[in-house]
């Protein structure tokens, strides 16, 4: 794969999210699924297929995709164990846990800011 340029925008757009902490913080948790992945496993440990099984909608190469993005990124520690056959668990890091407190009051919000949005909508249903 060749180099990105200096000047091209997908460089410069990269430059200015690792200037600003908050765009960084929301890439590294950004997306569809990294959220609902990390609230899942914020109690206990899982396994690939008990992960599967709990987020409705995600294939397996989603989410396949999606734990190796987190494990890169520090937030989930990928743990095999030598045995057959082969078990493989997925747990929070410590920096990940952080996080927990920040993600549950941003899901109060979401929670608090659809309904407001429902109950606008819902006049100009019935009108």
């Amino acid at each position: 794969m060749g180099r990105i340029k200096e000047n091209s925008t997908n460089n410069i757009n990269r430059q200015y999210i690792h200037e600003c902490d908050l765009t960084y913080a929301v890439c590294k948790i950004g997306g569809r699924w990294k959220l609902l992945i990390l609230d899942k496993l914020k109690t206990e440990k899982l396994r690939f297929s008990e992960l599967r099984k709990s987020i409705s909608g995600i294939t397996e190469r989603m989410l396949t995709l999606q734990l190796r993005e987190l494990e890169k990124e520090g937030l989930v520690k990928r743990t095999v164990y030598a045995q057959v056959p082969p078990r493989v668990d997925y747990e929070l890091t410590d920096i990940a846990r952080e996080l927990i407190p920040i993600w549950q009051l941003l899901s109060e919000w979401g929670g608090r800011h659809k309904e407001l949005i429902q109950e606008e909508l819902l006049p100009e249903e019935n009108s």
